[in-house]
């Protein structure tokens, strides 16, 4: 079950992305002109797509796939057009009709259902695969570890997510967004060293029947995340 923790900053993501920066967002992941700054972020996000779609096999047929915090809906376009039935949850709303609009006139192989909620809804049902990219980041290590683990329960082959690796940059990132105003913040994102958190997937028993597989680190300018792939055993 979701800890009081996970269902604060829940709260908060709700509130930060469905309101507070929801057209930024909507900018951001599209081909509009960016600042400098959000280019880099676009870049990196654009390079991390691609890596976890790189990790699901290349004909998706018969496949059900969760994207986890699907945000405006472009790794669930790609993953339908390999033929997978795609379910895209997200917190807020206003992303989940942006994903809509874009998907409207696509005429994919596969299947999207794009639904405003909880990625642990154990309603969701069953899935060959899960994609949480950048979805768990602003979470403790403690709270994406129950969350995997409540994914694990439902997914026959693989997981692949995302976490903020611990780096000064990070941290010094961190740190000065405390001086911001409370209302001009973002959700602060949680640093988490790659060896406590494999330590923490190891530990959990839920977890025993994945194992790590490929991981990838992608830094482009401002933006810096971390896959990390567990694939059934």
């Amino acid at each position: 079950m979701p800890t009081l923790t996970y269902e604060t900053r829940r709260g908060e993501l709700h509130e930060y992305f469905d309101r507070t920066a929801l057209r930024a967002w909507e900018r951001l992941t599209s081909d509009a002109p960016v600042s400098g700054i959000r280019a880099t972020v676009r870049a990196g996000r654009d390079a991390m797509r691609a890596t976890l779609l790189s990790w699901l096999p290349p004909d998706l047929t018969g496949r059900r796939v969760l994207d986890a915090g699907c945000g405006t809906g472009a790794l669930a376009m790609e993953a339908a057009r390999r033929g997978a039935h795609v379910v895209a949850v997200d917190i807020a709303p206003g992303l989940i009709e942006i994903a809509r609009q874009r998907s409207a006139e696509l005429r994919e192989p596969g299947r999207i259902d794009f639904l405003a909620g909880d990625m642990t809804d154990p309603a969701l049902g069953l899935f060959d695969h899960v994609v949480a990219m950048d979805s768990l980041i602003h979470y403790r290590p403690e709270d994406t570890v129950r969350v995997l683990a409540g994914l694990a329960a439902r997914t026959t082959g693989s997981i692949a997510f995302t976490f903020a690796p611990r780096t000064a940059l990070l941290s010094a990132m961190h740190a000065a967004g405390r001086f911001f105003p409370r209302g001009d913040r973002a959700p602060s994102i949680v640093p988490v060293g790659e060896a406590r958190l494999r330590r923490l997937i190891a530990q959990d028993t839920a977890l025993a029947g994945f194992a790590p597989g490929r991981h990838r680190r992608i830094a482009s300018g401002f933006y810096t995340s971390h896959a990390l792939e567990l694939c059934r055993r």
